[in-house]
């Protein structure tokens, strides 16, 4: 990484995207707006959910990633990114 990334500000009049990923035993969120990333998070995933299959974490992150940021997002129109195919048709 040549540089580090500048957290922006919410602009509550405009979109987010919510991207994730789980990995075996690590969990990675990020909130972004326009490009930029307002909110992160990192960490290893709690004893109890590393034995989960991939399905079952990457549902898992969302629904954290959406706790979370609950204030940010209840009420405005978000995007949730997530590189598990399954998880595309989640609400059909």
């Amino acid at each position: 990484m040549a540089s580090t990334p500048i957290l922006a500000l919410p602009n509550f009049n405009k979109e987010f995207i919510v991207k994730t990923d789980a990995c075996n035993e690590e969990i990675g969120e990020v909130l972004i707006q326009d490009g930029r990333p307002i909110a992160f998070l990192s960490k290893t995933l709690p004893s109890k959910k590393i034995s989960l299959s991939t399905y079952e974490k990457e549902i898992w992150i969302v629904f954290h990633a959406f706790q979370k940021w609950r204030p940010c997002l209840m009420g405005h129109h978000f995007l949730i990114k997530t590189n598990h195919q399954s998880l595309k048709y989640l609400l059909k």
